[in-house]
């Protein structure tokens, strides 16, 4: 999942937004240098990656784009997923959307101590380009397909893999259907779960 799903997947704890959001730019024995319930967050984040890799819809939602991206598909699923969320009606609102977006970069800002640097550096990008609530459109989607390949080894454009994203819109956003509510109840079991540790 991206940025957008690992954040709602936070349930509006600080903490585990906080380590949900950073994971990817923590390495090895570098979470323990945090809180526990920031670690608690890397944790929870990394249980939803292995959940959704091994997930039959997301395998599934990955062959439309595998063409294009090979074996990077998965991140642009996850970018696509985003998308989704972002005009789920049974998780949001345009307003709703809004108002979170807002609160995550807030309660971000607040941690900003704690925050690595790449992600740090990375914050202030963010929330003045609000790539939150920008997933909701179809050019944010694609300016983050494009941020995706510039990042991305042997990747020269993210041209081709968007153009099979809106070939294959349909399908992928039924992949997105079957998918959503299965890792959002498996989250919410593991957020108790660490909590109570």
């Amino acid at each position: 999942m991206n940025y957008l799903a690992h954040a709602y997947l936070s349930f509006n704890n600080p903490g585990i937004l906080a380590g949900n959001m950073i994971s990817d730019f923590v390495k090895g024995k570098k979470k323990f240098d945090f809180s526990g319930t920031v670690q608690k967050g890397i944790m929870l984040h990394r249980m939803i990656d292995t959940f959704t890799d091994e997930h039959a819809a997301a395998k599934e939602a990955k062959k439309f784009l595998k063409p294009a991206v090979g074996l990077y598909s998965g991140a642009f699923i996850d970018v696509a997923y985003d998308h989704f969320l972002a005009n789920d009606e049974n998780e949001f609102t345009a307003a709703s959307l809004k108002s979170f977006a807002s609160g995550t970069y807030a309660a971000l800002y607040a941690q900003e101590n704690i925050l690595p640097e790449k992600f740090r550096l990375m914050l202030p990008y963010m929330s003045s380009q609000d790539w939150l609530y920008n997933y909701k459109a179809l050019s944010g989607t694609e300016k983050s397909f494009a941020g995706l390949a510039r990042r991305a080894a042997y990747l020269q454009s993210s041209n081709e893999v968007f153009s099979l994203f809106q070939n294959h819109y349909p399908q992928l956003q039924e992949c997105y259907r079957v998918f959503f509510p299965s890792v959002k109840k498996f989250a919410w079991h593991h957020f108790n779960e660490l909590l109570n540790q």
